[in-house]
């Protein structure tokens, strides 16, 4: 069954990065991502760039990392929608899936960063190996193209 898994935001704490994300059971989608999500790189760096609005992640992939020894909890990576049924393989710009009322579109594959520093079983020891680990498999992100109300275990359709 191809579903949301878990949503994750994260609010902006000043002095906190955006990760890990904290779940929850429902949130409203918008134009410029999740509702009570803040993400210090779109908003400052990126000036709210529509095309990184949501940050879609395969639990598959999270399962894959932790057999190769990283303790990875959905949510940690920054990831919006921790999903189960599309490999990150799958994923390819300019597809469209439906998430309940919602409507996203795949913009581009997300690249580690040194913020993923900040996770206690990462720190600056393992950072440049985290990275490494994580090329061509951080997630993708997509633009909105509907918003509407997702809900933990939404079923999420390709349509395009």
């Amino acid at each position: 069954m191809k579903k949301i898994v878990q949503i994750n935001v994260k609010p902006n704490i000043p002095m906190e990065h955006g990760i890990p994300k904290i779940s929850v059971n429902t949130v409203m989608l918008l134009e410029s991502g999740l509702e009570g999500d803040y993400n210090n790189f779109r908003t400052n760096k990126k000036d709210q760039n529509p095309d990184m609005a949501v940050l879609v992640y395969p639990i598959e992939t999270i399962h894959e990392l932790n057999e190769e020894g990283w303790p990875i909890k959905p949510g940690d990576l920054g990831e919006n929608f921790t999903i189960k049924g599309f490999p990150h393989s799958h994923f390819s710009p300019n597809q469209q899936y439906q998430i309940g009322e919602c409507l996203i579109e795949i913009s581009y594959e997300c690249d580690p960063c040194r913020n993923l520093s900040v996770l206690p079983y990462i720190g600056k020891s393992k950072i440049n190996e985290f990275i490494k680990t994580l090329m061509q498999r951080r997630g993708w992100y997509a633009r909105v193209l509907k918003k509407g109300i997702v809900k933990q275990n939404s079923l999420i359709k390709q349509i395009q």
